[in-house]
């Protein structure tokens, strides 16, 4: 036999294994042994030792001796080495042709059969993230809304993006300041930024992107996150890449070691959540636009109900209506905005 699957491995480890144990033990198997009998339950077990060499005859014909394992070894493991060698091989091979045809898909302005417009669902969105990435050349951008991407998902991003990095491809990728709150994210920043990466932090809600060479751009389908959609419309992947240039412009290089930024950014914050109040949004779609959760958010608000001594929503609602903020004004204008205590409680004067 030319090789072995895994119905033969099975067959050594369960029976093989302990009647050659037993034949090294008592120094062979004599041809009259009952366990070698033909109706014999271990019959195959000594079928397949002597078909593998572990046993063979004595030159008298009276028993079975066994024989070095590690002899017989290369006989069986090495054609099987070379066969997975062979598979791989064959299957890189594959993967290769496959990847030129993809690239040569997805470069054609307008496909004919998906248009200039490809739907994605489910695990689909992630495999063909992978094989874009994979094509970049040149340049590579990124809209992260949230910090929610959790440590397997940011370490499999870093290792996709740290190989874009060290072909020559320039990556840059813009967060919501929530995301400073992120140990997982801190690390991913950390190990592309040191390879070249640019990352900024913004106030504002927006929604993922990613635009690769400005030629191709990924975005969500909806308000379904199963579902997105590559875009290869020249016109549109402008458009969005315009989008992405001016939010860039606003945003925050994302570092702890500067101290005056970090207290910009916290005054953004507050100045973002005071927004979100004025518009009368509610706290599940503010803290959406925070990029922070529902509990964080109400901290938020507390905040600001502690800053203006007002005891409950209403309250403050109706301070800030008196001193007419919008969560837009300057430090300067906010330094002379402070409540006063008869206002913030409501009363006359």
């Amino acid at each position: 036999m030319s090789s072995y699957g895994p119905e033969h491995r099975a067959l050594l480890e369960s029976q093989a294994a302990p009647l050659y144990e037993a034949a090294v033990a008592e120094g062979g198997l004599r041809t009259d042994d009952p366990r070698l009998a033909e109706e014999a339950e271990t019959r195959p077990a000594f079928d397949l030792l002597v078909e593998l060499g572990l046993l063979h005859l004595d030159p008298e014909g009276a028993s079975y001796l066994p024989e070095d394992p590690t002899s017989v070894q290369s006989r069986v493991v090495s054609p099987l080495s070379q066969d997975a060698g062979r598979l791989l091989e064959e299957s890189s091979q594959w993967a290769r042709a496959f990847g030129g045809l993809a690239q040569t898909w997805r470069r054609a302005p307008h496909s004919e059969r998906g248009g200039p417009f490809t739907y994605l669902r489910d695990h689909a969105i992630s495999t063909y993230l992978d094989g874009l990435v994979a094509e970049v050349e040149e340049e590579m951008l990124t809209a992260q809304p949230q910090a929610g991407r959790d440590a397997a998902t940011l370490e499999a991003a870093a290792r996709r993006d740290i190989a874009a990095l060290e072909r020559g491809v320039r990556i840059r990728t813009l967060y919501q300041h929530s995301a400073r709150r992120s140990t997982v994210t801190h690390r991913y920043v950390a190990s592309v930024t040191e390879r070249g990466a640019e990352v900024r932090t913004l106030d504002e809600f927006f929604n993922r992107m990613i635009v690769v060479d400005r030629r191709v751009a990924v975005i969500p389908g909806g308000d379904d996150l199963r579902v997105a959609i590559a875009v290869r419309e020249p016109s549109v992947v402008a458009y969005l890449v315009d989008v992405f240039e001016r939010a860039w412009e606003r945003g925050r290089a994302f570092t702890n070691k500067d101290t005056s930024m970090l207290k910009d950014i916290a005054v953004e914050q507050r100045q973002m959540t005071i927004r979100m109040l004025v518009e009368g949004h509610a706290d599940p779609v503010s803290a959406k636009r925070l990029g922070v959760s529902p509990r964080t958010y109400a901290g938020y608000v507390a905040d600001l109900k502690d800053e203006y001594e007002a005891e409950t929503r209403f309250q403050l609602g109706y301070t800030m209506g008196r001193l007419g903020l919008s969560g837009t004004e300057s430090d300067a204008s906010r330094a002379g905005s402070r409540p006063d205590p008869d206002d913030a409680a409501g009363g006359e004067g």
